[in-house]
């Protein structure tokens, strides 16, 4: 399936885009002449890759610092990108955290961040925008899993899970 095709009113939302996979999706759609909305907490990394997608490739690059972990801070973020008067018609769910080690031994809030931000962020800003993208007839969602979602691991309990369910999700999304 093809992208959309890039106009000056509709971005490539990126979450995770301040480093490793993230980034370089965000680099990959710039170069395709996507306009792209860069998310992540460390707002110093995204400014630069801004910076320098805008400078390479012509391209609008905004930034919106955000934890996705925190269900205001995601709807600030969508609320922003309204308010910037731009379209998401591409977006990455890429945003990512990891625990390791025994679960009893790991703190709660570290695992439930840890689902917070591998599912339930990604459900919430899929649900934001598929219907726009459906209504429309153009769009596309990226839902990034991993191979670990492919069994249960130990020492990776929820992130093995959460994987799981993105795969899952991202499946019966499509189909």
């Amino acid at each position: 399936m093809a992208l959309p095709s890039p106009s000056a009113t509709s971005t490539a939302l990126v979450t995770g885009a301040s480093s490793g996979i993230g980034e370089h999706i965000a680099r990959e759609l710039a170069a395709r002449g996507h306009g792209v909305t860069l998310v992540a907490r460390r707002e110093d990394r995204l400014r630069a890759l801004a910076d320098k997608l805008s400078a390479e490739h012509g391209i609008r690059a905004e930034v919106v610092a955000a934890d996705l972990a925190d269900a205001e801070a995601r709807a600030r973020l969508v609320d922003e990108v309204a308010a910037r008067g731009l379209q998401v018609d591409i977006l990455v769910n890429n945003a990512g955290v990891g625990t390791g080690g025994r679960f009893q031994d790991i703190a709660l809030e570290d695992e439930l961040q840890q689902v917070r931000v591998l599912c339930e962020a990604v459900v919430d800003l899929t649900h934001r925008y598929v219907r726009g993208m459906v209504e429309r007839r153009s769009g596309a969602i990226l839902i990034v899993a991993s191979t670990a979602g492919m069994q249960p691991m130990p020492f990776s309990t929820s992130y093995s899970a959460a994987k799981a369910h993105a795969l899952g999700f991202a499946e019966g999304l499509h189909a």
